[in-house]
């Protein structure tokens, strides 16, 4: 199995989803039951460690967006005092 850390968010996720349908699927295969288990719990920590991450550089970015829309113009779009 690959390191989870090096897939997309899209990879992780189709995992993910292939993993659920393997598990709500009526015939699960007992043999592989604890290996997708411990496979979906690593890739919901990463997904949630990337939420994490994401939601930190939204809050930190949003402050310096709204300083740069406070000087733009609405109007005419130019900043003000250029």
């Amino acid at each position: 199995m690959s390191d989870v850390t090096k897939l997309t968010w899209e990879e992780a996720s189709r995992e993910l989803d292939d993993i659920v349908a393997f598990l709500e699927s009526s015939e699960v295969d007992v043999d592989r039951l604890v290996e997708q288990l411990q496979r979906a719990a690593a890739l919901v920590e990463e997904l949630d460690r990337r939420l994490v991450a994401t939601r930190t550089q939204v809050d930190e970015l949003l402050p310096r967006l709204e300083r740069a829309a406070d000087r733009v113009d609405p109007d005419t779009g130019e900043l003000f005092g250029a």
